[in-house]
């Protein structure tokens, strides 16, 4: 019985520290992975604020009008053309 038992035991310790081993070594690729994947978010986060300060540069009031004059030719309305309606 103990012939049988010390072998079995030394296996049953191998198999765990393999075990150990291979679950140590996926929790790092995971964590190498994990670091990975917040450094792009945080790149997209940069970006995406360069982005919506870019767009709040675009539809400023001087912007919108100066595309509406150049590319549109349109002009503000004088006085005599401005008619007010009411019901």
């Amino acid at each position: 019985m103990r012939t049988l038992l010390l072998p079995l035991l030394l296996l049953a310790v191998i198999a765990t520290a393999m075990g150990a081993t291979y679950a140590k070594h996926q929790s790092r690729k995971l964590f190498v992975e994990l670091q990975a994947l917040e450094s792009e978010r945080d790149a997209m986060n940069i970006e995406w604020g360069q982005l919506q300060l870019e767009q709040s540069t675009h539809t400023t009031h001087g912007k919108v009008e100066h595309a509406a004059r150049k590319r549109l030719g349109m002009e503000i309305p004088g006085p005599q053309q401005v008619v007010i309606l009411r019901q």
